[in-house]
């Protein structure tokens, strides 16, 4: 059948286009081939799955694990239709009206999309009933739970491929995941016998996200606060090792007047529920969670993800900071790390088999290198994913602490040669500390059973600190000179590379971490592309209002309602019916329906008492080119290049270039140009322009020109605006 993917896209999700590979997916879905998706965190996968299943006949069957999940995008599905049981959830929690109400549902071809959890499918009754009816396809969610090499390995997951055999031979099945190394990808293929699936692999790359690393101090509570109240008023979720740290941070940041709740898998069912509900409904600003502990929430608009400790594995460093700025706005990933936290994750693991200490030691590794390279973050995560990755065009390649500020590095040749001698001296017999202390001449009970303290190199390198020396030492490990032996637990050798370097030594550039003070936090970034100012504050305060009392009154979360990026398009598009609101961004018609009728009245009678002015061509939609040049503009300037030279790159006159960086601001994303201000205006002049704007009941230029009585030209006028603008109103 003929279906205009683009119409139905438009109808029941608001959006004019696709995003990255989901018209591929869908096409090859809606053609019934069996299907493998690979899509990050918040690159638009469950939409791969849901447009499909609301165009074709039947039901879709959607197998996820995470209960709070399916909630979520039930909740959400039913946003946009008249239908109530569009979409279902069959799970242990029903009562026995509800799942009869379920079956009806389904065998009257309402229900589009089923959600159950593996241990419900098990259940002969469940089995039998959808036997008996037409189902379109079965996706399998978090495909990665079936592979013991995943993150997140879940026994019952193994055992999907007889259930979908039993419920029906020829069923195709969509496996999605959002995070798979080669290993996890050829796992999950196999187990569901569909190594005939169509690949789909979407780009790890998260552009809007900002990474970053900084040593973890004794005082880092205090730092955590910190930046927690220079991102004030914003969603951020906090994740830690333990359940008692859990407890102790968000007590903590509650006595410092931030807004937080815990979160792990210690409380019990109800308190869990009502945490994650005040997080999703902004009651609470910050939610401090386990990192063992799932969280199964799809929240557009978290703007910082913070790791209080080092997690186990790139793949879930990458899960847990993927729900930051799932909206393409602003999204600050801050990792606090330091080596102590390491060896306690290493001391876990030492009781597991041998296999198991193997594959999670490597784990490890990586992220230990994660933490101390001084190269491209970002370029490291690709990497590490199979993706190459060009820090000069790839986008979003200067979002990250080590290219904004690059680490300072010195030549440590002398130093490696005195290392990789002491390992052999001591007969590759010493875990780190003892190679540390016996380079600074310190010795304990093991060292003197060995006599190493009587030994001609004894305190060879005393003229370095231990911190010198470890750091140094960690730095070898990972590239490669030195290598942790497991059967040992722990104990130091040379690789045969190490040896080649004792023959011949060559340059060895040792990184220095960045340093933190406190009154310089240089290491907050906060100008990702949509950072939330729009061009009416006043109205998107009511705007915001109204969606929460709109999503209380029907207890969803208030991104259910509309999000973000729509409230800052109402804001400035000012649409008075719901005919000019479905134009809106991401607005379809059935949700301008639902939800739109009291956010246009509103609006309207806004308009009428403010006596605005809309703008018809406002109703207009931005075109991709049009992107394209706004990310050029803001690349650029954030390299600090002459905005003469941007423009003429472009081929513009300096006035349209002016223009594009007014609708970049004036859309809530930074420009710093402070630079290229500073050289036009003097202190005195930058201060005297910044306090009319401030009092001003306008921001038209001819006011100011008349007000400054010709002292200013244009050009200076509408550049300093820029600057009010990015810094005040962004």
């Amino acid at each position: 059948m003929e279906i205009d993917l683009h119409k139905e896209l438009k109808k029941y999700f608001g959006f004019s286009q696709f995003k990255g590979l989901q018209e591929k997916v869908i096409n090859n879905i809606i053609n019934d081939h069996n299907t493998f998706v690979i899509m990050p965190t918040g690159g638009g996968k469950s939409l791969c799955y849901q447009l499909p299943a609301l165009v074709k006949d039947g039901t879709a069957i959607v197998v996820s694990p995470l209960i709070a999940l399916m909630k979520n995008q039930v909740d959400a599905l039913r946003s946009i239709s008249e239908e109530n049981g569009i979409a279902h959830v069959l799970n242990s929690s029903l009562t026995k009206t509800e799942i009869r109400q379920v079956k009806e549902d389904i065998t009257n071809g309402v229900t589009k999309l089923l959600y159950v959890a593996p241990e419900s499918l098990t259940k002969e009754e469940n089995v039998e009933f959808l036997r008996s009816v037409t189902i379109s396809f079965m996706a399998i969610d978090e495909a990665h739970c079936i592979s013991e090499w995943g993150h997140d390995f879940r026994p019952e997951y193994r055992n999907l491929k007889n259930i979908i055999k039993r419920i029906g031979e020829s069923i195709p099945i969509i496996g999605l995941t959002a995070t798979a190394t080669p290993k996890v990808q050829e796992d999950i293929l196999k187990n569901l016998s569909m190594t005939d699936a169509k690949v789909f692999k979407a780009s790890f790359n998260r552009p809007n996200l900002f990474y970053e690393v900084r040593p973890k101090t004794k005082n880092v509570d205090a730092d955590v606060i910190r930046f927690i109240k220079q991102h004030s008023g914003k969603s951020g979720i906090v994740y830690c090792l333990s359940r008692k740290r859990v407890e102790e941070l968000a007590q903590t940041l509650q006595v410092n007047g931030i807004n937080a709740v815990p979160y792990h898998a210690g409380l019990d069912a109800k308190t869990r529920v009502k945490h994650q509900d005040m997080f999703l409904m902004e009651d609470a600003d910050v939610v401090v969670a386990t990192i063992a502990f799932g969280m199964g929430i799809d929240k557009p608009d978290v703007r910082f993800v913070i790791h209080n400790d080092i997690p186990k594995s790139i793949e879930s460093y990458y899960q847990e900071t993927g729900r930051a700025g799932r909206d393409g706005g602003e999204g600050i990933c801050l990792a606090f790390y330091a080596y102590k936290d390491i060896e306690k994750l290493e001391k876990f693991m030492s009781g597991k088999p041998v296999a198991e200490q193997e594959i999670g030691h490597a784990l490890l590794q990586e992220m230990v290198a994660y933490a101390e390279t001084s190269m491209s973050r970002r370029k490291f995560i690709l990497h590490y994913f199979g993706e190459e990755f060009d820090n000069e065009t790839g986008e979003g390649g200067e979002m990250d602490d080590n290219i904004r500020n690059p680490k300072k590095q010195h030549e440590a040749q002398d130093k490696v040669v005195k290392l990789l001698e002491i390992v052999e001296a001591t007969k590759e017999k010493y875990k780190s500390k003892e190679i540390v202390n016996t380079l600074i001449g310190r010795s304990n009970a093991l060292m003197k059973s060995h006599k190493t303290d009587e030994k001609p190199f004894f305190g060879n390198g005393k003229e370095e600190s231990d911190k010198f020396w470890m750091a140094l030492l960690r730095q070898v490990l990972v590239s490669g000179e030195l290598r942790k032996d497991i059967e040992t637990y722990g104990v130091i050798k040379l690789t045969d590379q190490g040896r080649a370097y004792l023959k011949s030594p060559r340059s060895f550039m040792m990184t220095e971490d960045h340093q933190y003070n406190e009154e310089n936090d240089a290491g907050i970034i906060t100008n990702a592309k949509g950072s939330g100012a729009a061009a009416d504050e006043k109205l998107m305060t009511m705007l915001k209002d109204l969606r929460r009392s709109t999503a209380k009154r029907l207890g969803v979360p208030p991104f259910v309602v509309f999000q973000d990026p729509s409230l800052e398009d109402m804001a400035l598009k000012y649409p008075i019916n719901l005919k000019e609101l479905s134009n809106v961004h991401g607005i379809g018609e059935g949700k301008a329906k639902k939800y739109g009728q009291d956010f246009v009245d509103m609006i309207a009678q806004y308009v009428e008492e403010n006596d605005i002015t809309r703008l018809e061509d406002m109703i207009v939609k931005s075109t991709g080119a049009n992107s394209a040049l706004k990310l050029y503009i803001i690349q650029n300037v954030d390299r600090k290049l002459p905005l003469t030279d941007i423009a003429s790159a472009k081929g513009m006159e300096m006035d349209n270039f002016i223009k594009e960086m007014e609708a970049i601001v004036y859309s809530g994303t930074k420009l710093n140009i402070n630079y290229w201000i500073d050289d036009l205006l003097d202190e005195d002049q930058q201060e005297e322009i910044h306090d009319y704007f401030m009092e001003s009941e306008s921001d038209k230029i001819d006011d100011a020109i008349e007000e400054f009585d010709g002292d200013y030209d244009d050009e200076e006028l509408r550049l300093y605006r820029i600057k009010f603008i990015s810094e005040v109103a962004n």
